[in-house]
């Protein structure tokens, strides 16, 4: 199992993502001998997963069944443990696609948090690409390792334990794209110039406050930085519905009726379209947007190096 390359049969040692329903999935490390528990009874890892196929649609111990699927980034955005707030693929795919990255560029990222940005940037460059990652706290620094080991794409992927906006991200003049995530991006935005290529690298700052993005904006201009632009996105999510509204009285039902020699009266008329303009609505499937949906999630600011 690896993130970046797709594997048919699920073997020991893999992530597998337990798919119960669309609302309802979570991660699950395979190991020979051991049992997960889920609502639809028990998984047994030996006979249940190991050496069937992904996407193997598999019973539990008390007759309910889930689907087992192959780790993608966007599935372990959905399901990974946070260590701090993450980006979703709402903000991943747009960042993926202004930083113009593709298979072979070289990508400098602060800070690595809980992974989720990074898992995509290193779908995005592989298999020739590399993502320099730094991360100022220890401990999520080589809990980022770890699952970069687990996922199988370390040979992609360098992260550093330090402190960027004072000690940089430890290469200069080689990146095609940074990715700033930190508290006071401005003090980075000299380390992120010496490690973007000579020329036309691109750099993102995402920051959930206009203040950053005011005070990272003039960093920006004063490194010499072009084509400077921020923005927010927002997702709005649609479910489908059936809806009722009532018939507007034109006029003119009175008289088709009279017309006809309707008489809504009789029971035999019920069920026919006349009866449904004496009751005075009418239904229909229509795409409605959720009650509640995610608001603001942060600014993301780009720019170009001269």
């Amino acid at each position: 199992m690896s993130f970046i390359e797709y594997g048919d049969t699920i073997k020991d040692g893999d992530t597998a993502i337990v798919f119960l329903g669309h609302e309802s999935m979570f991660p699950v490390k395979v190991q020979h001998g051991t049992v997960t528990q889920t609502k639809y009874g028990v998984i047994r890892h030996s006979t249940d997963l190991i050496g069937k196929k992904y996407g193997s649609k598999v019973t539990c111990s008390k007759g309910g069944w889930v689907f087992i699927l192959h780790p993608t980034p966007e599935l372990w955005t959905m399901n990974l443990p946070h260590r701090t707030q993450i980006l979703y693929s709402t903000d991943i795919s747009v960042i993926t696609m202004m930083l113009e990255l593709k298979p072979g560029s070289i990508v400098c990222e602060s800070g690595t948090g809980s992974g989720s940005l990074s898992h995509a940037l290193i779908r995005t460059v592989a298999p020739t690409g590399h993502l320099y990652t730094v991360e100022f706290h220890q401990q999520r620094a080589e809990k980022a390792r770890e699952e970069f080991r687990e996922h199988r794409v370390e040979h992609l992927v360098t992260v550093t334990n330090q402190d960027v906006c004072k000690n940089g991200f430890g290469v200069s003049n080689i990146a095609d794209a940074v990715f700033l995530d930190i508290p006071s991006p401005w003090e980075a935005i000299g380390h992120a110039k010496s490690a973007l290529k000579a020329e036309g690298g691109r750099i993102c700052s995402f920051s959930p406050c206009i203040e950053q993005v005011q005070r990272t904006c003039l960093a920006m201009e004063e490194y010499g930085f072009t084509e400077i632009n921020t923005l927010e996105i927002l997702l709005r999510v649609y479910n489908v519905r059936t809806i009722s509204l009532q018939i507007p009285d034109l006029g003119k039902a009175a008289e088709a009726n009279s017309s006809t020699g309707f008489d809504s009266s009789d029971p035999s008329n019920q069920g026919s379209p006349s009866a449904n303009l004496q009751q005075g609505t009418v239904q229909f499937k229509s795409g409605v947007p959720l009650r509640e949906m995610v608001g603001h999630t942060g600014y993301l600011t780009f720019a170009t190096k001269s």
